[in-house]
């Protein structure tokens, strides 16, 4: 048995689609009208339909999960959140830690964590002049894992000359 999809129950399926499609690039997969499935297993339910399938009441923003994404230019990201194409309500504060992290409601009330990749962070720490061994520590990642980023940094580099 695997995890095939997560379901999430929405007030308006078309703004919600729009959400997700222009700030995290997912696409539609297969489209029934009330039940939405998209790119990466997430899945948009109509709230009226859900409510009459389980035969319950839905209730919002519960603040009980989330959706968590990655990304590799948080930049970019926060440009997008703060272009005012969606009113974003922030859960906090974007942090400048080790780690980029942002969380943000979506339009139901959703919590998501856009957190920067691992891969960008021991790619800054690592130009930055740490050791693989540093960098594996401070992250807390076995030092191969490490390594193979460093490879990449290198193939990276390699690709601009």
């Amino acid at each position: 048995m695997h995890l095939k999809n997560i379901l999430i129950v929405v007030s308006d399926i078309e703004k919600s689609k729009r959400f997700y499609q222009e700030l995290f690039g997912l696409m539609v997969a297969v489209d029934f009208g009330e039940n939405v499935i998209l790119t990466e297993g997430l899945v948009l339910q109509e709230k009226k339909a859900w409510e009459d399938l389980i035969g319950r009441e839905v209730k919002t923003a519960a603040n009980n999960a989330e959706l968590y994404f990655e990304e590799n230019d948080m930049d970019g990201l926060i440009k997008k959140l703060e272009s005012g194409r969606f009113p974003i309500n922030y859960v906090n504060s974007p942090t400048e830690q080790e780690r980029r992290v942002i969380r943000i409601y979506d339009p139901d009330g959703h919590i998501i964590e856009i957190a920067e990749t691992l891969e960008c962070v021991a790619r800054r720490y690592l130009m930055s002049g740490m050791t693989v061994s540093d960098t594996a520590k401070k992250m807390r990642l076995p030092m191969d894992v490490i390594k193979e980023m460093e490879v990449g940094l290198q193939e990276s580099s390699k690709n601009l000359e």
